[in-house]
């Protein structure tokens, strides 16, 4: 085999490849004619090292992680590698079950950097190291003919949108999926900035909070709307819902729509405006960009796309929070019971955090004489003047029938007896007394064993007359 002239019938075409693919082809078409092996161009795609041109398997791997197999290895080092025994290698990626040698070699750009791999297989025997320097001196000249084409072929915006909608779907946070979807607005659309406006708890749109470090021209826009007043977000997002998706056509010495002058003067020039979920409870998606563009409708469906998936995610995320808290609350009072109880006095601070064991004096009478009803409404009027009485940070629970627990943080033992009597006053206020017991935590202290010090000292004020507080001594 003249290897001197398999490099020169190989290369001989890749000045007139006209585009990385093409290039890669040419190559791998031309070295099949010499070559009786499987091979293959891989190039860096994103995070991925994807097959641009293969030849010679009835399978190929279409993608492969940069580290992942033979020519994971290669690339992640720069390094060839020739394989004798496949077998042998713990990192071979079988393609074919009768391939026994391998030879895989780094695409290299003109600075040395590892942008693909050019991969050999053969099932047949052949001399690996002749074959070693050859496909170097290939690779090394496909690598400088992809750079000057400009570089290996860039995800199409379809894939971009795919993978983000893919990592919106994995979002565990609001704060996640939102980022997620800025990025992504940035990412698939070219433009530079990209904010959203979402409608908050009370019912008004509001501006997203920052996600990632946003660009300058983003923080204008955000000081803009941030500052602007007489509803101009509210008429953003009904504008774009009663219309539809919006775009500028890149046309000099149009002035934009009075809801759109805090953009212009944040030296917005081209703009697409999605609305984002349903018009009651949605919002709006602005990407934008200082240049003069001109936005395809193609751009403008793909953002509508991304804004429809960021919804869906978002709606998602919301119900299963919902869910969660209806979960761990009880429903008759709302407040939080035994599962969220159990973890928060695990992060008792000793000396720091006390325990109120609270318990309802006669219960029991009032469901007797009145029936259960009656008991429900006592505890549901209750559990709001409890919670009404407890300072900024306490949390009370519920974690029985007519058995309630406060957690509090406190200096003093002394603090915590006040906060106790002032829960015993506001249930006076209601007309019905409670008893409590406080403890203390104390160091090397189970929680276990603090509560129970807390039931201790309530059931010392159930035998002395109840309607009272009592601190349980140190143990």
């Amino acid at each position: 085999m003249d290897h001197h002239r398999v490099i020169r019938d190989v290369t001989v075409r890749l000045p007139m490849a006209s585009t990385a693919v093409e290039a890669c082809q040419w190559t791998v078409a031309a070295l099949a004619r010499y070559a009786p092996a499987t091979i293959c161009v891989l190039l860096q795609v994103h995070d991925r090292l994807r097959c641009i041109a293969a030849t010679g398997s009835w399978q190929v791997f279409s993608t492969v992680a940069p580290k992942a197999g033979i020519v994971g290895r290669v690339y992640a080092t720069g390094v060839g590698s020739t394989v004798p025994h496949v077998t042998e290698d713990p990192d071979y990626l079988p393609v074919r079950p009768d391939v026994t040698a391998q030879v895989c070699v780094p695409v290299l750009d003109p600075a040395g950097r590892p942008i693909g791999v050019l991969d050999l297989q053969w099932s047949d025997p052949v001399e690996l190291d002749q074959w070693r320097e050859t496909a170097e001196r290939v690779a090394n000249r496909l690598g400088a003919r992809i750079v000057a084409l400009g570089g290996p072929p860039a995800e199409s915006r379809s894939e971009k949108l795919l993978r983000h909608a893919a990592a919106m779907t994995t979002a565990a946070t609001e704060r996640e999926l939102l980022t997620i979807a800025i990025r992504a607005a940035r990412d698939v659309s070219t433009l530079c900035a990209a904010v959203l406006v979402l409608d908050d708890d009370r019912g008004g749109p509001r501006l997203g909070s920052p996600t990632g470090t946003p660009g300058e021209l983003e923080r204008r826009v955000r000081a803009e709307l941030t500052e602007a007043t007489g509803g101009t977000l509210g008429r953003m997002v009904a504008r774009a819902h009663r219309h539809g998706s919006a775009y500028t056509l890149g046309e000099a010495g149009h002035p934009p729509t009075v809801d759109y002058a805090p953009l212009a003067r944040a030296g917005v020039r081209t703009l697409i405006v999605v609305p984002v979920g349903p018009p009651d409870d949605g919002g709006v998606l602005l990407v934008a960009d200082e240049r003069l563009l001109s936005p395809d409708p193609t751009t403008v469906n793909l953002m509508e796309l991304l804004a429809g998936q960021a919804w869906t995610c978002l709606d998602r995320l919301r119900t299963l929070a919902q869910l969660s808290e209806q979960a761990s609350s009880d429903p008759l009072t709302g407040l939080r019971h035994t599962g969220p109880f159990g973890q928060r006095i695990a992060a008792a601070t000793p000396g720091r955090t006390a325990l109120l064991a609270i318990d309802v004096d006669g219960f029991k009478s009032v469901n007797d004489t009145y029936g259960h009803q009656a008991g429900d409404r006592l505890l549901v009027g209750l559990a709001r003047a409890l919670q009404g009485a407890l300072r900024q940070g306490d949390e009370l629970f519920r974690v029985g029938g007519d058995e309630f627990v406060a957690v509090i943080e406190v200096n003093r033992p002394a603090e915590a007896v006040r906060i106790g009597e002032r829960l015993a006053e506001a249930a006076r206020r209601t007309g019905q007394t409670i008893s409590v017991g406080v403890a203390l935590a104390e160091p090397r202290e189970t929680p276990e064993a603090t509560l129970r010090r807390a039931d201790q000292a309530l059931y010392a004020v159930k035998r002395n007359g109840r309607n009272a507080v009592r601190l349980s001594p140190t143990p």
